[in-house]
């Protein structure tokens, strides 16, 4: 029998029906003349409904942001074309055409939608051995686009006290808090203040990822970095959106790739995101403007609208662990099934979390699941005559005589910061690999090999916050409070026996 063909029955564009087709787009052919404007019909579609604070009820409503915006540019290709649609459609010089604002009153070119625009680029280059800096490639591309300004970052920000510093309005000096990631637990008593610049950003970044269990997990903690590098700095411009230049290819891996890695509960967070941050009423909108657009698409809009592309390091692109192989089998995918990728992205829009939420996660500021530690109480099995577990067996109870009722537990001896962690987090510190991960040589600091991780700042940030009904409080001797609120009835139990007898009457 012959082969399906890759296109339907006619050969002419689909759309004009004149021209031949040019491009085959989910077994339907387009002309160049008419892929372009489909293209941005897309990137419109998916981003003007999120841009005012309120939706209102007018059909065709005004475009006006509340703040500034930002975009996250990694120099490939779905940041490329964001940067240039984003320019041409809603920054270019206003034209007019007999006194008229071209294209009506209610097209974008009319009034800025956005009163300024910022573009981030986040090098992680210290992040892998023998990878090279590219910020000044990075600035030349931009150039090119004058109305924008470059606020250039580093991936090992995120342990640097000035970024912090400057950053947040408060402009308060937070110690670095550092643990002991191979503590099964993560319990409080591992967690300690470092001194004061022991260790330079860039000794702090890579012993934090050389102290990661996996592959998958210096993986997973590079993205979380940058994406909260990207928010942080939005929040400092005061920006209302953070464009990124996701496509519906690269969409489809990220929601594969969280599902796989323990996300889930945060599914909803990868489509479109609102990160709170001030007074409620202040949030940094996170959008994907092309998340209808398959990388084919992208290729080929780049290489017709002659889009400088800049490229990414081999060296920094992810090709081990989960995201590697979830990436390699949804660009297969996509060659032979090209509908299966939209597919995987309606369904995972679907999802909704199952439970409530208790909060924010203080390593990666998304939603923490209800009800976590039970479940994982539960399907855990651990057997103490592992020889794996022998660091461990320090935080384990000690057991009680045989002729005592009361046996205690981990919990009741040093509080978990494993509670503030979603559980994908949680695997990312504590999950155990059965194979060693390449990793370069450790940071030797004062002629001793680290013993700890160093955690974000933003960790220390958020550890002197209320959470739920808790509040962490770090000393600055080295150890972390967590109070909790008492009801009458256990109050009255704890002091029982320091009360006394009311007298008979």
């Amino acid at each position: 029998f012959p082969g399906r063909l890759r296109f339907n029955k006619r050969r002419d564009c689909i759309k004009c029906k004149v021209n031949p087709g040019k491009i085959v787009i989910r077994h339907a052919v387009y002309c160049k003349e008419c892929f372009t404007p489909l293209v941005t019909l897309k990137f419109r579609r998916s981003l003007e409904p999120s841009v005012n604070p309120n939706t209102g009820t007018s059909k065709r409503p005004k475009l006006k942001a509340s703040g500034s915006l930002v975009l996250g540019f990694s120099g490939g290709l779905g940041s490329s074309i964001l940067l240039d649609m984003v320019h041409k459609t809603y920054f270019a010089n206003e034209s007019s055409v007999n006194g008229e604002p071209r294209g009506g009153t209610h097209h974008p070119r009319s009034t800025n939608v956005w009163t300024s625009c910022a573009v981030c680029y986040v090098e992680v280059c210290n992040a892998f051995p023998e990878a090279r800096d590219r910020t000044s490639e990075i600035e030349k591309a931009l150039a090119s686009y004058p109305k924008f300004s470059f606020i250039p970052l580093r991936l090992e920000y995120a342990f640097d006290d000035s970024w912090w510093r400057a950053i947040t309005p408060t402009n308060q000096d937070l110690p670095q808090l550092t643990i002991e990631l191979g503590k099964d637990g993560l319990y409080t008593e591992a967690l300690r203040h470092a001194p004061s610049r022991d260790l330079s950003p860039v000794d702090a970044l890579r012993t934090y990822l050389e102290s990661l269990p996996t592959q998958t997990a210096i993986s997973s903690a590079i993205r979380v970095l940058v994406r909260l590098l990207l928010l942080y700095t939005a929040r400092s411009c005061r920006a209302s959106h953070l464009l990124l230049g996701t496509s519906l290819t690269t969409l489809s891996v990220s929601l594969i790739s969280c599902i796989s890695q323990g996300g889930g509960h945060s599914i909803l967070e990868e489509f479109q995101e609102e990160w709170p941050y001030g007074i409620p009423t202040d949030v940094v909108r996170v959008v994907r403007p092309l998340r209808d657009v398959t990388m084919k698409e992208c290729s080929m809009f780049a290489w017709w609208n002659s889009i400088p592309v800049v490229g990414r390091d081999e060296r920094t692109r992810t090709t081990a662990g989960i995201p590697g192989l979830t990436k390699d089998f949804i660009v297969g995918l996509e060659k032979d099934y090209p509908s299966t990728v939209s597919t995987i992205v309606r369904t995972c829009a679907k999802v909704e979390p199952k439970n409530a939420s208790l909060g924010l996660c203080i390593l990666c500021q998304r939603p923490i699941q209800e009800g976590l530690d039970d479940w994982k109480n539960r399907i855990s099995i651990r057997s103490y005559s592992d020889s794996k577990l022998g660091p461990d067996l320090v935080y384990l109870p000690t057991p009680a005589p045989s002729n005592s009722t009361d046996v205690l537990t981990a919990s009741d001896q040093f509080p978990s910061i494993s509670t503030h962690l979603c559980y994908s987090c949680r695997t990312t510190l504590t999950s155990r690999g059965s194979r060693c991960k390449p990793t370069a040589s450790r940071v030797i600091h004062n002629g001793q090999s680290p013993l700890s991780a160093s955690l974000p700042l933003w960790v220390s940030a958020t550890c002197a916050q209320p959470r739920g009904k808790e509040l962490m409080v770090s000393e600055s001797n080295g150890e972390l409070w967590v109070r909790k609120p008492l009801d009458e009835a256990t109050q009255e139990s704890k002091i029982a026996d320091f009360l006394l007898d009311s007298p008979e009457k």
